[in-house]
């Protein structure tokens, strides 16, 4: 009897393999995800038409190579800089589409991307007209046949938002389901304000047919019992960044099948957890029962790609090709537009042929 012929190393997951990847994106904030270059041009063109414009080259107010934003300074960085530049329909049209082309050069086949509703009063812009143009971007960008990558829209819930400003949202988010807007999020500074008076919100929204996500004990300010009961008790389909857990909430959400959403080197470089990528709770997550879904939460300040993120875990937790392949066919079942998208993207998975040792 002949001898079997060995079969040839797996290759590694190296930068290549991770780039090539079919990759889903669930934890994207739209604002966060605009590139330095992207707020450059904007600003070129304001100066150009306003050069009474009173704010820096974004270049200098948000140096490249910059990423050590922690929890003090990275919202201030939004409401005193980059709303202030991105203030005007056209603005929002041109960094939207910058996005989304940028995902979608870097192998992501599928986003859900998240903000919230802004008015902006001094260019005559309403919560319902900024809403309306991120969607028409999208619709456009998904009609395109050539493009790989569909898109979709999470409408947030600021922490620091009133009651009505939350049930506008909702108001918002149901209105433009058939159009695109798949879930509302809590989001905002966790330090600020209290979530049980946005319970009626969301029971709200879930009642509409919007799936949820939430923001979930991203500081330990944020991750009170009180708090995370609140949280899980609107039965979230997915949460966010999950770091300062306690057992008896892993276990609700693994007995929940609660999608997590993890964000290596944000939480790294904000010093939102204590040590380095190795030490990242991802590497507990991936080995629960819930789907896991690696994310960039604010490419546009911490400048890793989704590719990167990927390339880092696979680094740090010596994952191989098939690991790599298992929580990604994982992470389609918690996506929110439903049975159409997910199909697509297990045929995807299927008939990719980078898993092989072969081809990349």
């Amino acid at each position: 009897m002949a001898t079997p012929r060995p079969r040839p190393p797996t290759k590694p997951v190296d930068a290549a393999f991770a780039r090539s990847l079919p990759k889903i994106e669930l934890h994207a904030h739209l604002t966060g995800s605009i590139s330095r270059d992207c707020l450059h041009d904007i600003w070129i063109t304001k100066k150009a038409r306003h050069p009474e414009l009173d704010l820096v080259d974004p270049l200098i107010a948000i140096p490249p190579g910059k990423v050590d934003y922690d929890i003090k300074t990275f919202f201030p960085l939004f409401s005193s800089y980059i709303y202030k530049l991105c203030s005007d329909l056209p603005s929002i049209e041109y960094s939207t589409k910058a996005v989304l082309e940028e995902f979608q050069s870097d192998g992501v086949v599928y986003t859900e991307l998240r903000t919230t509703p802004r008015a902006m009063p001094e260019t005559g812009v309403t919560k319902q007209n900024y809403v309306e143009t991120i969607l028409n971007i999208l619709k456009a960008h998904n009609d395109n046949g050539a493009n790989t990558m569909r898109a979709f829209l999470i409408l947030s819930i600021d922490r620091r938002n009133s009651v009505a400003e939350a049930e506008e949202v909702v108001d918002l988010a149901t209105k433009y389901h058939p159009a695109g807007v798949c879930g509302v999020d809590l989001c905002g500074d966790p330090a600020k304000g209290d979530v049980r008076i946005f319970t009626s919100a969301f029971a709200r929204a879930k009642a509409a047919g919007l799936k949820i996500t939430l923001h979930f004990a991203e500081s330990e300010v944020s991750a009170t019992d009180l708090e995370l009961q609140t949280l899980l008790s609107w039965k979230p389909h997915r949460l966010g960044h999950v770091i300062h857990v306690k057992e008896e909430y892993r276990n609700i959400i693994e007995k929940e099948d609660i999608g997590v959403e993890l964000c290596l080197s944000c939480n790294v470089h904000a010093k939102m957890i204590t040590g380095t990528y190795s030490d990242h709770h991802f590497g507990m997550w991936r080995h629960s029962n819930v789907p896991v879904a690696l994310s960039t939460d604010d490419v546009g300040v911490f400048c890793s790609p989704l590719s990167h993120e990927y390339y880092l875990a696979a680094q740090h937790f010596g994952l191989s090709r098939n690991d790599i392949r298992a929580f990604c066919e994982r992470a389609v079942d918690s996506i929110f537009t439903g049975t159409v998208e997910q199909t697509r993207l297990k045929s995807i998975y299927v008939e990719w042929a980078g898993w092989t040792s072969e081809e990349r």
